[in-house]
Parts: C-alpha cells; structure tokens; sequence
C-alpha cells in the first residue's frame, strides 16, 4: 500500500466504485476550499484502471493516500476484505469524520466499521429506495442511511423516505446532486464528434450499459437480454460499453454477433458522457445514468421494474422497461426523434452547486463537534 501522513481529525472520502469517484470530485473540491484536512482511501473495488484511475485524471481527484486493494470477488468475501483493511486504516487514522458516497459495497463496509469505531458517518446520496430488497445496492443503502449522522438527499423524495424510516430531522440534509456538479463543469468537453470519431462510432446510434446482477448474472437471462438487444439493433446501431460484470455471459450470449451491434471497453468519464450526449436514445440498467440522461434531454430506457431515482421519470427523460416492452419503447424513442434538455423541469437543486451545499454542512458540523 502506497501512503501519505496525514493530519489526524481530517475528513477520510471512502471510494471504492466509478460512480462514487463522479460524485465525490466536487465534495473534495468544496471541501478543498472551505480549508478541510482531506484523505482519499480507494478500496480498489474497481481496480481496472478503465474503471478506476482514468476518472481521477480526468475529474481532477487528489491521489488516493491508499488504495486497500481489495479487488472483486463474491458480496461476501468482497465485503469482508473491506471490512478488516478499513478497521486498520480508520484506526490508525483516527478520522473526525467518514465520507462514504452511494450504495457499493464498499459503502456499506465503510460505514459498518466507521460506527463501530464511534467515528461519525456522512452519507452522500442518503435516501434512494427502489424498495427491492433482491437488489444488493438496496440493502447497502438502507443499512447505511441508518448509520450515518449526516444524510445528504438528492431529491424530495429521498428525504420522505429517510423520515419515514425514523432518521432525525436534523440528520437530513436536501443538497441536490453532487453528479450533476460533475456533468455541469464539464459539459464543454463532452465533444460528441470527437467520441465519434476517436471510436469509429456511426452519426445515429443508441448506446447500451447493462450490469445488474438481475440481467447479467444468469445465463438464460443474460441470452434473453441479449435477443431484445439485438432488437434494438434492427432499429438502430447499437454501441456498447461493457462493464466487466456480466461481459462473459452477454459475449457467450452472442451481443457482438450482430452487424449492428458495437462492443467497446469501458470509457473514461469523459469519453462515456461524450458518447451519451450524442445517442439518439440510451438503454440501460444504471442508476447514475437515469441522472445523466435526465440533464442532458437523451431518451432514457431503463431495464428494470423499478427506479430508486423516480424524479428521472417525472422530471427527466427515464422510462422503465421489461425486456419484452424494450424494442417497442426504442422504436418510439427513436422515431421521436432528439430530445431537447427541459431546464424547466430539471429536478429541484440540480444545478452544479451541491458539493459547496454539502461542504458547508460539513464544516458547520465538525465545528460543532470541536466546540
């Protein structure tokens, strides 16, 4: 393990997954600024540098001051690697504060350990419910709200359902979303004709994530994913970044045999938004891309029967579909035509300011506590 001395008290960002490390940049950069003592730990949950290092270039991260290295494995043996290196490292660190983001496994695992250590617990993204209980991400979140002093909301919602499960009042905190903060201060670099042609990619394409346990997993329905995806390619091509979860069942499911149908490696952030930003229409089962979608106005089908993101639906541009519904809902999307973006209908606090709203919380906070 590669570490720096730090000051001991200082604010210890736990990130362990690409999504975590979208909505950590502007947290890290408000908190630069109020002056805070900061330390990055990268639990090494996604550990291709495809999917880990490539965002912190490319969003300005500090360098991780340890990177545990934890790598891939079941929930089980993932989730108790993380659990003794974190011990080892809040321990030694003595934090005055945890900062944990969204609903992987190494959210959970450092929340867990940061509570039994009496060290306070700051939830970036608290609130989110798809209300399935099969989905790993759900009981990650649930279980992290509850051990957290400080809930950070993306949306209303988010705050009725903390309230309704008995977090205080004084814990929640609605601040917006810290990934739209990315998106916003990049949106000049998102340079569709340049993602085009660095990747081959034709004028009018539909892009394509998929990487749920639910869709992915299981072979049988990971071949009927495939089938409808080969739909979607009748009407359109389809270009497919894929994630390493679930490649070997969708590549042995045939996804590259269609004509139409382009399989690349995972993307940068940049690169992937890029491409986003110029699809006639996306198909997915990502959370964080229902959000994208929602701001920059691209047709959005979501693979799932349910959302823990619904003001993507009713202010953005998201839909769930079942796979038998999905080559009917792409044609739609796709003969309607470019989506423009609905500022009028941007979700309540999406406007690139919720890492500054959170910091401002934070500091407050541990003045509190130094008081």
């Amino acid at each position: 393990m590669n570490r720096r001395e730090i000051v001991l008290g200082s604010i210890v960002h736990v990130l362990g997954a690409r999504p975590n490390f979208v909505k950590a940049a502007p947290v890290i950069g408000a908190l630069r600024a109020a002056g805070a003592d900061q330390a990055v730990v990268h639990t090494g949950q996604h550990y291709d540098e495809r999917m880990s290092d490539v965002f912190f270039h490319e969003l300005g991260l500090p360098e991780p001051d340890v990177n545990l290295g934890v790598g891939s494995g079941s929930h089980a043996a993932q989730t108790a690697a993380l659990l003794t290196a974190l011990e080892a490292e809040f321990t030694r660190r003595s934090p005055a504060l945890v900062i944990v983001y969204g609903d992987v496994n190494s959210t959970i695992a450092a929340a867990l350990v940061a509570a039994k250590l009496h060290i306070p617990v700051a939830h970036v993204e608290a609130g989110l419910r798809s209300f399935d209980m099969t989905m790993p991400e759900e009981v990650n979140r649930r279980l992290t709200d509850q051990l957290s002093r400080l809930c950070f909301a993306t949306s209303p919602e988010a705050v009725g359902h903390l309230a309704r499960e008995g977090v205080p009042v004084e814990r929640v905190h609605l601040v917006g979303n810290p990934m739209i903060d990315t998106l916003l201060a990049h949106l000049d670099r998102f340079d569709t004709a340049a993602v085009r042609a660095k990747h081959g990619l034709p004028e009018r394409y539909a892009l394509a994530t998929m990487h749920r346990p639910a869709n992915v997993d299981a072979p049988e329905t990971a071949a009927a994913l495939v089938r409808h995806l080969h739909g979607v390619a009748d009407l359109a091509d389809l270009v497919i970044p894929v994630h390493p979860r679930g490649r070997a069942n969708l590549l042995a499911a045939g996804l590259d045999d269609h004509p139409r149908v382009r399989v690349l490696e995972p993307l940068g952030y940049i690169d992937f938004v890029a491409a986003v930003r110029g699809a006639a229409a996306v198909v997915t089962d990502s959370g964080g891309l229902q959000e994208e979608t929602t701001i920059l106005g691209v047709p959005c089908l979501t693979v799932r029967p349910n959302t823990e993101r619904p003001i993507t639906i009713t202010h953005g541009t998201n839909r769930l579909v079942g796979f038998e519904e999905l080559v009917p809902e792409a044609r739609k999307a796709l003969e309607a035509g470019e989506a423009s973006p609905r500022t009028d209908r941007r979700p309540p606090l999406w406007d690139g300011k919720a890492g500054p709203r959170i910091a401002e919380v934070i500091m407050e906070f541990l003045g509190d506590r130094s008081a």
